[in-house]
């Protein structure tokens, strides 16, 4: 909160004003109750009237609430809470509402998606994960339906028809990579029709802090394979293996990076025979130790990635789920593999990238919700423009937030975790731990097991039940082991859910998820099998919520969920995201962080002071220690690291924000190709900036004619475009340049127009599209790459003081200039060059439906297809995949 916020009480002025909006919709109720369901579905006509009448959405909100809530008690069964429309007025503002775990954000969502979607410019509804995708298209899917809204859902593995289908719905729910990707893919489409997304009107985030900010370092990327040998790999992981730490090679562990000393140098230069490791032509090499490096020294398995069925497989290190598919980029997964013993895959070659920041900055009006996003107003500010307001919960928290438990060893942390589960557990109180590793989960539940006492684990090794094990997690005697996976976007219920586990019984007993699914809707459907569902699932359900009720009585006795937290996150809002899981709804709770002077937060960034106090009062491992001086120098630790990820992400940025203009100005140009415009003028235009920049180029020495480099002039134009001999200056002496480029011009638009006389004139306007498409295309992929290329060797430039960011824009910018130079006079050579023979058809540069695609972790993650032996090898040679690049 700012300091005129802690005068004035900003946030509860803001409250304020929004409750005059919720009184408006609240008086409403007894109006929309009474009308019958035709009268409300109508409603959606009646509001899209008034818009296009000239009335704004502000102005037809109270309405559109009014309806959504009425028509949610009919449909849903779940009749919104004033704090749920308060949120849901934040949301359509374009701002972030934090609301408590378990208030009901995605009821709240459905008042703003409403609202929104009567433009018919489309909602974006992003979740963080393709089951909740599914899960609130099909729950919150028949409201909107009802109301007379279309809907649809992007998941992995649509085919473009199915995605172009449900972008075209007034809702679209799915996740930030599916639609990050989908903007990449239609950017390298060669035909309008095979775009599937409409333009960027509005999105509501869910999750927002998780996907804005823990993923903003992660551009996505779409590759294509690269054709270098993969060779240096298992070198540099023979040679690194040879190294001792401290001696021939450096961690820094704050950095996150490691580095050779001078004898770990000289050790390089003598197993690779170079004279100079450093020297810019042995680059590659220096290249390959370094991630071989951090391969071995940073990259732990279990932690940041696990071996499964002979594949390095991500872990997430925001959520500890798996990223299937996804891979390292920059040669790290590469490392890894050889760190490992696997087969090393081939590097990949970037087609086309963008971060979430700047795709998400293209949207008309972005909202978000979340549990916890003030720690990080500043950034959401600063970057997205939206403000963060705190929405009160419908009742009041009960939960317990006990001081931090404080050891000088991981070794006394983890015993006093396991004595307090003990206990905890002889009262019948449920209890979920979590932690921030595979690793230490599992090393958890192997003392848990010792001590005989029965527990679930949820990590990215057992994430297939994930849903289930949470939903379950608050009955009595439950003891749950989570990393940060723990269960975002499920409730845990006191006493279990009941209508999760009657649900459960229905899928057992063999009814279909598409019955399933509407068993608790009030829609009419014919369906027999829905029917049937429906009286089954009134029967167990009944019997369930009889016995969950009791559970909860007693679960409640016993003091509610309780939360052990066994380490710190570097982020505040984690630790508030795990602490959340209990207390919803008012219930009773109880949350309480164990850490260690030995975690990787206090090591690093804990004050060194602490650990001389504690040296001198003699403590041992099994005594805690609680003090306010800990506990704020933890929370300083912690926002020293929130400091250095916001520079982090702020820098990435910087850098993006280059290729974003770049990016803009080639889609824009790619946009216009496609809709089918006249580019006549704009090849005319080419020819114009050809002729006066070579002109320029070779008069450039002198300022009488007999000065200039006519006959180089001459020879230039030939090499371009020009028939040799074509050019004839006349009499130099009454020659100046403005009379050079109107020779130069004059032929080139007679040849121009006499190309057009030969192949007709709408045949050479899509010729010219064709041409056009594919010289962008394959000079952007190329310029992508060798930005790529500056970027990693730009950092350099500190050594110098020069700002490494400045230096990136500047040459890139002359990258830039130089690429559109070349896209002028590739498309202009082979245009005037075509033959009336040539048959000329659009083509894709690279296969649109077999693309590679991928997120950033930690670095930039890409997803490779493997080629299949007997397919044709991509490098072009027309071999087969296995007597070709397959050979190795």
């Amino acid at each position: 909160m700012g300091f005129l916020d802690m005068i004035f009480g900003g946030q509860q002025k803001e409250i304020n004003k929004l409750n005059k909006i919720v009184d408006k919709i609240e008086a409403l109720e007894h109006k929309f109750e009474a009308m019958s369901d035709k009268e409300l579905k109508n409603m959606t006509n009646v509001l899209k009237e008034r818009l296009n009448g000239g009335e704004t959405l502000d102005d037809i909100l109270v309405d559109a609430f009014a309806t959504v809530r009425e028509a949610s008690k009919r449909v849903l069964g779940m009749r919104h809470y004033k704090v749920q429309l308060l949120g849901g007025i934040v949301l359509h503002q374009g701002r972030i509402a934090e609301m408590k775990t378990g208030e009901g954000k995605t009821l709240v969502a459905t008042s703003p998606v409403y609202l929104n979607a009567l433009t018919g410019k489309g909602v974006h509804v992003i979740t963080v994960n393709d089951y909740l995708a599914k899960r609130d298209k099909e729950w919150m899917g028949k409201l909107y339906e009802f109301l007379g809204l279309s809907v649809g859902v992007i998941v992995h593995g649509q085919t473009p028809e199915e995605r172009r289908h449900a972008y075209n719905c007034d809702i679209t729910y799915g996740t930030n990579n599916e639609f990050g990707f989908d903007y990449l893919r239609d950017n390298m489409v060669i035909y309008k029709e095979q775009m599937v997304q409409r333009p960027l009107n509005y999105s509501i985030v869910d999750e927002v802090d998780s996907i804005l900010i823990d993923e903003a370092r992660t551009p996505l990327i779409i590759s294509g394979q690269g054709d270098k040998s993969t060779n240096l790999y298992s070198q540099a992981d023979t040679f690194v293996r040879t190294l001792k730490n401290e001696e021939h090679y450096t961690i820094d562990e704050k950095a996150n990076s490691v580095s050779l000393t001078e004898e770990g140098t000289h050790r390089a230069e003598a197993f690779f025979e170079v004279d100079n490791i450093t020297d810019i032509s042995n680059i590659e090499i220096f290249h390959h130790i370094n991630q071989a490096l951090k391969a071995h020294a940073r990259m732990k398995k279990d932690v940041d990635y696990v071996v499964k069925d002979g594949e390095i497989v991500i872990v997430d290190e925001f959520t500890g789920r798996l990223m299937f598919g996804r891979r390292y980029s920059d040669g790290l997964h590469q490392a890894i593999e050889a760190k490992e013993g696997l087969k090393v895959q081939r590097e990949s070659k970037t087609l086309a990238t963008i971060t979430f920041q700047n795709y998400f900055r293209m949207y008309e009006k972005i909202a978000g919700m979340t549990g916890t996003a003030k720690t990080e107003e500043e950034e959401f500010k600063a970057i997205y423009g939206m403000d963060v307001i705190q929405i009160p919960t419908n009742k009041p928290i009960q939960r317990q937030d006990m001081p931090d438990a404080i050891y000088k060893t991981v070794k006394g942390k983890f015993n006093a975790v396991i004595n307090e589960i003990e206990e905890r557990h002889k009262t019948g109180q449920p209890i979920l731990v979590g932690t921030i590793s595979i690793e230490s989960s599992e090393l958890i539940g192997a003392m848990l097991k010792r001590r005989g006492i029965p527990h679930q684990i949820l990590n990215a090794k057992h994430h297939e039940k994930e849903a289930e094990i949470v939903a379950q997690a608050g009955r009595l005697k439950a003891v749950t082991i989570a990393t940060n996976m723990a269960g975002r976007g499920t409730d845990i219920i006191l006493g279990g859910n009941p209508e999760f586990l009657a649900k459960r019984e229905l899928k057992k007993k063999g009814y279909s998820d598409y019955a399933i699914s509407l068993v608790t809707s009030h829609l009419d459907v014919e369906d027999e099998e829905v029917k049937n569902a429906r009286e089954e699932y009134a029967r167990l359900y009944e019997k369930i919520k009889r016995e969950t009720d009791e559970e909860q009585r007693k679960v409640v006795e016993a003091g509610g969920l309780c939360i052990l937290g066994t380490e710190r996150h570097e982020s505040r809002r984690i630790d508030n995201q795990l602490r959340g899981r209990a207390g919803r709804q008012g219930d009773p709770g109880v949350s309480r962080f164990y850490i260690s002077l030995e975690d990787d937060l206090m090591r690093l960034f804990g004050s060194e002071r602490i650990m001389g106090v504690i040296e001198k009062l003699g403590m041992d491992e099994d005594t805690p220690i609680e003090h306010k001086m800990l506990s704020k120098s933890i929370e300083g630790a912690q926002k020293k690291v929130e400091s250095k990820n916001f520079a982090a992400r702020k820098h990435v940025l910087q850098y993006d924000d280059v290729m974003n203009k770049q990016r803009s100005i080639i889609y824009a140009e790619r946009k216009s190709v496609l809709e089918g415009e006249n580019i006549k003028d704009h090849i005319t235009s080419m020819m114009e900036q050809i002729v006066k920049r070579s002109v320029e180029i070779y008069t450039a020495n002198g300022k009488y004619p007999e000065e200039w480099d006519l006959k180089g002039l001459k020879e230039h134009l030939y090499s371009i475009y020009l028939p040799k001999g074509s050019i004839d200056f006349g009499n130099v002496e009454e020659l100046d340049k403005e009379k050079i480029e109107k020779i130069i011009l004059d032929l080139s638009y007679s040849l121009y127009n006499k190309k057009e006389e030969e192949i007709g004139f709408d045949r050479m306007r899509e010729i010219e599209r064709i041409i056009l498409l594919q010289v962008v295309d394959t000079k952007w992929m190329d310029h992508i790459d060798a930005m790529d290329q500056l970027r990693q060797g730009i950092g350099l430039r500190a050594i110098g003081q020069e700002d490494p960011v400045r230096a990136y824009q500047f040459e890139g910018f002359d990258m830039f200039e130089e690429m559109i130079n070349s896209i002028q006079e590739e498309t202009v050579r082979y245009l005037l060059n075509l033959t009336i023979e040539e048959r000329v058809e659009r083509k894709q540069v690279i296969d649109i439906d077999n693309l590679s695609e991928g997120e950033n972790v930690k670095k930039t993650v890409v997803k490779q297809d493997r080629l299949g032996r007997n397919e044709l090898c991509t490098c072009g040679s027309g071999k087969k995949y296995k007597k070709c690049c397959g050979k190795e």
